[in-house]
């Protein structure tokens, strides 16, 4: 059995996160282990708090996980503080893990901040250039390429700049515009273009998290990329599809 690492925050919802990760490596049968970036107190209306890991926790836990198992892929998620995606970023360095997906999390899905202008420049510098796949939404792009994207021609664009600060491949995800969903991909120097159709549905907590940890999950497994994204984007929408309907606000979506 493969196995994929997650690194990421702890949603004590269990929408996002290193829950929803957890879900969606099992969704996807290979064995998921996790590091704790953050633990957050929040649920489906609102983050009441959150408590960053010191560094050297967490830097302790990727050692621990990958000095024991044969680590397929990594899946970066909420990192919190600029210490701990230094942590993270040379811990890549040292275990020269072969497949990184980075999901740029910067908000709460209830709007919260959750990285600082210090850590957004620590994962410019630090941690993109050891990015296989990055995987922000519109937002996560235009924070870190510093411009508007009221478009697809924008997200193009916009995953040929990303591409410049270091991952290997880009994939901006197209929720939040309007239309149509479409997902952009850039790899190799070529554009390919995912559509889908919008659904309309209110549970729809952890959709970034979720897709990151599937793609990991299918280059786990051999998956090229765009084949991989393509059925990371077909999951994503069979779990919102799926919704248990819990809790009063953005609820989980149902990852089985």
């Amino acid at each position: 059995m493969h196995t994929v690492l997650t690194i990421a925050g702890s949603d004590s919802s269990a929408g996002a996160g290193i829950q929803a990760d957890l879900k969606t490596f099992a969704a996807h049968h290979v064995y998921g282990c996790s590091v704790i970036t953050a633990v957050t107190a929040q649920n489906t209306t609102r983050l009441v708090s959150l408590a960053p890991m010191p560094p050297a926790v967490v830097t302790a836990q990727i050692d621990a996980v990958a000095q024991d198992f044969d680590i397929a892929a990594v899946k970066v998620g909420m990192c919190g503080t600029a210490g701990v995606i230094e942590a993270v970023a040379d811990a890549i360095r040292r275990y020269r893990f072969a497949t990184v997906v980075v999901d740029p999390v910067l908000t709460a899905s209830v709007g919260r901040p959750l990285l600082d202008a210090a850590g957004l420049e620590a994962l410019r510098k630090s941690l993109l250039p050891r990015t296989t796949v990055l995987t922000p939404n519109v937002p996560e792009a235009e924070a870190l390429i510093r411009r508007p994207i009221r478009h697809v021609a924008d997200m193009r664009d916009a995953a040929a700049r990303l591409a410049q600060l270091g991952p290997r491949a880009v994939v901006i995800k197209g929720g939040h515009l309007n239309g149509p969903p479409t997902d952009v991909v850039f790899s190799n120097g070529q554009l390919s273009e995912l559509k889908g159709e919008r659904i309309a549905a209110r549970h729809t907590h952890g959709t970034g998290c979720t897709f990151s940890a599937a793609l990991a999950a299918r280059l786990a497994l051999g998956d090229d990329l765009v084949v991989a994204a393509r059925a990371a984007k077909e999951y994503v929408a069979g779990a919102i599809l799926r919704a248990p309907g819990l809790g009063h606000g953005n609820g989980p979506l149902g990852h089985f």
